[in-house]
């Protein structure tokens, strides 16, 4: 309770200089479009992390195209053993304003779409009817999609497997099962990062190309994923380097790997047993989150042609880190995230040449998941009463998204996870049933003076509600989505190896 209440006045304090920021020093906004991505008869659609795969994936493309999954009205055959709604949800396009249903395997079955290159190759996984005989949830197998048409991609010869990435040549990669006993690929794959189902034999990393799949061998043991591949065809992803379980996590050791040239590259890690990719950009620069020595952490890095570098912290006390993960990276080379603060709170942060800076909240924390090549963050941020979309360009402040839509909408916008270099935004929200929506946000002219205001308000508004005491417990407040991997619980103090008072910083 005191930690909570002192947490309070930490956020009141801060959120009051952002206004006080905000009034000295505002740079002009965007209004936006807001277009909802309906349904196929369902109550949802979903964008980032849909089904069995991760977030910050190429979910747009630079023709406004966006990719995701909508519910249908049918019930999953599968249920309870299903994700989500335990609706048939199936995979979607939408692009100039037309909602496309991309199919499934079998049409009783539900599919997922997990990103697009900008020739209309759309790549993700469906379920292919059949329950897997060892554990009796259902099949997936990575799929795509061209000119409408589904293709299966198949697997290495286990139960299932999924397309996680695509780019402009046509390379697909992610993960696939082969037929060999497992007790550890759970760990490592796609159920490592959201709600999924057990695996039982090895998964592997793969790439896809010219009608193959090729499995691209792992670090030393028995498991690899390929989470993303930029334009010049590297891929990245996670591999254990051995086969022997470490009492610190219980899993074997997993390092980030970069396989470029018919080569897999172990990036390594910052001093500890785990470490996890979460982009590359196409100056084959990697970000991602690692152990520090004693397996503490994570603690964000960039791994920059065979140099591995800790990007630091939010947290200013000398010689000390505190919990913290690099999200994405653009191809200037900025970077963003989320990490703890001196208040004990987490902040999304913003990296460029050595310098973090906390980018603040719009009430008690934040976190970024998406930044462009000039500069503008996405992500979310919990406001003391809801979560909010946020945006923050330029010197700041971060503005809540909802008073920036120009149309009005029912739909509140929860969490942003991509922004293109042109400025269009993908968002999901939620409606006043609770059903879920992707949303396009499209900019559409300047915040006027009506709208600045509008942004004023909503700051001042949650200002009072913090004054006022009207927020949920720290303790009980639950972020938007979890962590990338294994970094992150359902805590906004909690982190699956969370540091209980902060460690020494990793040495570069």
């Amino acid at each position: 309770m005191r930690i909570s209440k002192w947490m309070n006045m930490a956020a009141i304090a801060a959120l009051a200089m952002t206004i006080q920021g905000y009034a000295q020093d505002s740079p002009p906004h965007h209004l936006y479009k807001l277009t909802e991505v309906g349904t196929f008869g369902g109550p949802n659609s979903f964008g980032d992390g849909t089904g069995p795969a991760n977030f910050n994936l190429n979910y747009l493309n630079n023709l406004g195209g966006t990719v995701g999954t909508a519910s249908t009205s049918k019930l999953d055959p599968f249920a309870p053993n299903c994700l989500w709604d335990c609706n048939v949800d199936v995979a979607f396009v939408f692009q100039n304003g037309r909602l496309t249903n991309l199919g499934a395997l079998t049409p009783t079955n539900s599919s997922w779409a997990f990103g697009l290159n900008d020739f209309g190759l759309v790549i993700g996984a469906s379920e292919n009817g059949l329950a897997d005989p060892a554990t009796g949830y259902p099949e997936y197998h990575a799929v795509v999609w061209n000119d409408g048409r589904i293709k299966d991609l198949g697997t290495l010869g286990g139960s299932v497997s999924l397309a996680q990435a695509v780019n402009d040549l046509g390379m697909v990669v992610g993960a696939a099962a082969n037929d060999i006993p497992d007790d550890y690929a759970n760990s490592l794959g796609p159920c490592a990062t959201l709600q999924c189902w057990p695996v039982t034999t090895q998964l592997r990393a793969f790439l896809w190309q010219g009608g193959k799949m090729k499995d691209l061998g792992t670090l030393g043991g028995n498991d690899a994923v390929a989470v993303l591949v930029n334009q010049l065809g590297q891929v990245v992803g996670e591999s254990y380097t051995n086969t022997t379980p470490n009492a610190t996590t219980g899993v074997p050791t997993q390092d980030p790997f970069l396989w470029q040239n018919g080569k897999m590259i172990d990036l390594g890690t910052l001093g500890g047993t785990f470490g996890e990719v979460s982009a590359i950009n196409n100056r084959g620069q990697v970000v991602g989150q690692s152990n520090v020595a004693g397996d503490l952490g994570p603690a964000p890095f960039l791994w920059d042609h065979g140099v591995l570098t800790y990007l630091g912290n939010l947290v200013t006390l000398p010689g000390l880190a505190g919990p913290a993960g690099a999200y994405w990276i653009n191809n200037i080379g900025e970077v963003v995230g989320v990490s703890l603060n001196n208040d004990l709170a987490f902040d999304a942060f913003f990296w460029r040449q050595g310098t973090m800076t906390d980018l603040g909240n719009l009430g008690v924390f934040s976190v970024a998941y998406g930044i462009n090549d000039g500069g503008q963050v996405v992500g979310d941020s919990f406001t003391g009463s809801e979560f909010s979309a946020f945006l923050w360009e330029d010197s700041g402040p971060m503005v809540d998204l909802n008073t920036l839509v120009e149309n009005p909408s029912s739909l509140h916008l929860t969490s942003a996870y991509a922004i293109s270099d042109s400025g269009e935004i993908l968002a999901t929200g939620s409606l006043p049933n609770g059903d879920t929506r992707v949303a396009v946000l499209t900019p559409d002219g300047i915040c006027n003076a009506a709208c600045e205001a509008k942004i004023a308000a909503s700051q001042t508004a949650q200002l009072a509600a913090l004054k006022t005491g009207q927020v949920a417990q720290a303790s009980t407040i639950k972020p938007s989505r979890l962590g990338k991997g294994n970094s992150f619980v359902q805590t906004p103090l909690g982190m699956r190896n969370f540091w209980p008072k902060p460690a020494p910083a990793p040495a570069n």
